[in-house]
């Protein structure tokens, strides 16, 4: 039984006051008495208007389906919508041209191109992977992968000939990024060090040559002594690159935090990586390995000058969005607390021992706090952001502006609206990222009643989809973002698959975008490969001006209009998103896992998390709401998969078995058969409702 304790009139999880109280207040200088004060106040102020926009949401959505209800039958007039959209406040009107005026940033976010981690809150060892991953091995990334077009490495022991392939690849590498004045790297002796162009070399220390390009640094490891640098004609023994700038740490789609006890844990590794002393142990290879966090790196400039480089990510925190209510704290009248304005007091308050250096490792040097805040509706939920870190900061004893905000740009409302968010937010914006997955989900659900969905694996090629990304950054280049924030892209979600990954993923540098998302470190350095190869400051210039891809492009619905669906087309849709959706529930509801690496349908593993469930939850709802499929084939399709299921994770010894009568097995038949009446169809509310159920278990 969860003890509660009384805290000016709000009843807070004892687990909770215990740490904000003997770990996140002391020595900040913030007074415990104090701080209860005004943190009650603030949930007093801002509680009832968090309701109001949800309420909004509500009443947008419910015109919306009417307006699609009354049309039922006739061509979709896309005039007519969209001045419907703006008669019901659903579109607003563009602001006046206007540059952002945000201060203070880092420059891995805003005058550095390169990768972007995401992780879970709730992993302190995923987290501190994520948090050191600044710099990476490109030789173990390239040797560890499939990333080479060359033959897996042999079992047992070191592969001499994949090693050869490895570093032929890297030296190829050097060769475009950082020539030398004459030859190749292939045959550069260790002898005197010509550069093409001299300005690249940046530092050395002994055993190390620093060099730049890009913006990113690239360091030789030389030593001749080891296994590797034996090989080697100069002794290079390793090619390590700057990689993850930056990196999230989630609170949000990746987690399972449904109580006091989850969020305590996500609030004490953050703590913990603001103070630079998280530390995970754990076995490996018959031994107990300890993570901490790096420190930085020393070098000596050309000019014989020390300098130091960091040695870890710069990180930002996700909040939840404004949708979920938390039992950990609980209001006067005896109703949850909104659990973002609960993530925003706390993460910040934990953000100071950063700002006021009382731990051993510094995050910001531009001395800020980045929030990144998801699912916001509309610039009216972004202004009310940008008033809930006014007070944050108030509360705190923070100047206006110390916290920074990041945009997920992952709702229909958003991205139809999207200079107007950006002016909300406008002194505080520090990046912008398109959360395809989400907004997928967000675009089902909205045009629920307008017919039937294209399948799932259509939605990527649909005009709208290309038309948001390109809206996003020329948008975000018109607003200033460049040289200010970071203008995103989204995650590749196949961590197996690293060769498909460099053939991909290169696009995201040169749609003009400054980083992207990736699901591990080995994959951020594969990934800062490309930017290396693209110049993508100078990108934004040739990209800034171009014309606004339009509203009509972006605000066209894909509906299969007419279509005639086979039994067998039926059948493999409802197989791949059941498989999905179950694969993924029953790690969430059974194990608390928030996002993992899940075998699909053809046993290719994804990350998931609660973003893809939005979606298939939500084409499978739209299905059912028209009359594609029968709740009797959604049945069928959830018992075959769920024999699938269980055998994808026969391996997994903490793995339960899914029966129809199971809790996880339940959720999952409920995203689909309530998706239509679940708040803008988040799989949020019963995913915590079966999870909280399992835990009471």
């Amino acid at each position: 039984m969860t003890d509660f304790l009384d805290r000016n009139g709000l009843s807070v999880d004892s687990r909770l006051a215990a740490f904000i109280e003997e770990k996140a207040l002391p020595g900040t200088g913030v007074d415990a008495q104090k701080f209860w004060a005004d943190f009650a106040d603030l949930l007093a102020r801002f509680a009832p208007e968090n309701a109001a926009l949800l309420a909004k949401r509500d009443d947008l959505q419910a015109r919306i389906d009417a307006w699609h209800q009354a049309r039922e039958g006739q061509p979709h007039d896309a005039a007519a919508y969209q001045a419907f959209l703006r008669e019901i406040g659903y579109l607003v009107p563009e602001p006046a041209p206007f540059r952002v005026g945000t201060v203070d940033v880092d420059p891995e976010i805003a005058t550095m191109a390169g990768p972007q981690l995401v992780v879970p809150a709730l992993n302190a060892r995923f987290a501190l992977n994520a948090a050191n991953a600044r710099w990476g091995s490109l030789y173990d990334a390239l040797y560890g992968t499939d990333a080479l077009d060359a033959p897996p490495a042999k079992p047992g022991g070191y592969d001499a000939t994949r090693g050869a392939a490895v570093i032929a690849r890297a030296k190829a590498f050097l060769d475009e990024a950082v020539p030398l004045a004459s030859g190749s790297w292939s045959d550069w002796d260790g002898g005197q060090l010509l550069l093409a162009d001299r300005s690249q070399w940046a530092g050395s220390k002994p055993g190390g040559i620093l060099l730049k390009h890009n913006g990113l640094h690239i360091e030789l490891v030389i030593d001749p002594d080891s296994a590797i640098g034996r090989t080697d004609p100069a002794g290079i023994a390793d090619v390590l690159l700057e990689a993850a700038l930056t990196t999230i740490i989630d609170l949000e789609d990746s987690v399972a935090a449904v109580d006091g006890e989850d969020k305590t844990l996500g609030y004490t590794n953050w703590l913990g990586l603001m103070r630079g002393d998280l530390t995970e142990s754990f076995a490996k290879g018959g031994a107990t390995v300890t993570r901490a966090m790096e420190p930085d790196r020393e070098w000596t400039a050309p000019d014989g000058t020390a300098f130091t480089l960091p040695g870890r990510s710069v990180m930002f925190v996700r909040n939840v969005g404004h949708l979920m209510t938390t039992p950990m704290i609980r209001l006067p009248n005896g109703a949850e607390a909104p659990e973002g304005l609960c993530d925003a007091v706390i993460t910040s308050l934990c953000s100071l021992h950063d700002l006021q250096n009382l731990g051993s490792r510094k995050n910001s040097r531009a001395g800020s706090i980045y929030i990144v805040k998801p699912k916001q509706h509309g610039p009216e939920e972004c202004g009310f952001t940008d008033r809930l870190f006014n007070a944050v900061e108030d509360m705190l004893g923070l100047d206006r502006h110390t916290i920074k905000v990041g945009v997920m740009d992952e709702e229909r409302r958003t991205s139809a609206n999207l200079a107007a968010c950006i002016e909300a937010v406008r002194d505080r914006i520090v990046f912008i990222n398109t959360g395809f997955l989400d907004r997928t989900g967000d675009e089902i659900h909205t045009s629920m009643r307008a017919g039937p969905m294209i399948p799932k694996g259509e939605m990527k090629a649909s005009d709208w989809i290309a038309s948001y990304e390109d809206r996003n950054v020329r948008i975000g280049l018109a607003c200033g973002l460049s040289g200010r924030a970071q203008i995103g892209k989204g995650m590749w979600a196949m961590p197996d698959l690293m060769r498909a990954m460099l053939e991909a993923k290169i696009a995201h540098p040169k749609s003009g975008a400054n980083t992207a998302w990736v699901p591990s470190p080995t994959a951020a350095t594969l990934h800062a490969l490309h930017y290396h190869q693209v110049d993508v400051f100078a990108r934004q210039k040739e990209i800034a001006g171009e014309a606004v891809p339009s509203l009509d492009r972006l605000l066209n619905i894909p509906v299969a209009a007419g279509r005639n669906w086979s039994e067998a087309e039926i059948a493999r849709e409802l197989d791949n998103n059941c498989q999905g959706i179950l694969g993924y529930v029953v790690r969430w509801i059974d194990q608390g896992v928030g996002c993992s690496k899940v075998p699909d349908i053809d046993d290719i593993g994804l990350m998931e998390d609660r973003a893809t469930l939005r979606i298939s939850s939500q084409a499978l709802a739209n299905w059912l709401l028209h009359g594609v499929c029968t709740e009797a084939q959604v049945d069928a399709a959830l018992a075959r998969m769920a024999a699938k299921v269980d055998a994808q994770n026969a391996g997994d010894p903490l793995y339960e078995k899914l029966t129809p009568d199971g809790i996880a097995y339940r959720a999952a038949r409920a995203l689909i058969v309530e998706g239509v009446t679940q708040p803008s169809g988040y799989t949020e509310p019963l995913l915590h409702k079966y999870r909280l159920e399992k835990k009471a278990a």
